[in-house]
């Protein structure tokens, strides 16, 4: 389990409630599958695009940026609008749970 530290000005016991219950969703079929690619790619990162050579959707990859699963590795300088990404210790975890 990851433990996460969190400082915020706002009722503590809320924000705990909020990162104990972000830690433990699962991700979808689609996080699913574009994440466990990154477990066998070297610092595990994660490809933008799938096995059928389609972009992977936007809306995936910052999903899975939100619930901390994938995180921005660097910017793409001939493509800016594509964010190339590495999976995390969090989503290595949160494939682990299925």
């Amino acid at each position: 389990m990851t433990t996460a530290v969190l400082i915020d000005s706002k009722s503590s016991k809320q924000n705990a409630t909020t990162v104990q219950a972000k830690d433990e969703l699962q991700p979808s079929a689609a996080q699913r599958a574009w994440l466990v690619r990154g477990l066998s790619q070297p610092g595990g990162k994660l490809p933008l695009f799938d096995e059928s050579g389609q972009r992977i959707s936007p809306r995936t990859i910052q999903s899975s940026i939100d619930r901390g699963w994938a995180e921005p590795w660097f910017a793409n300088p001939t493509k800016p609008d594509w964010l190339v990404c590495k999976l995390t210790e969090l989503g290595r975890n949160a494939l682990r749970r299925r």
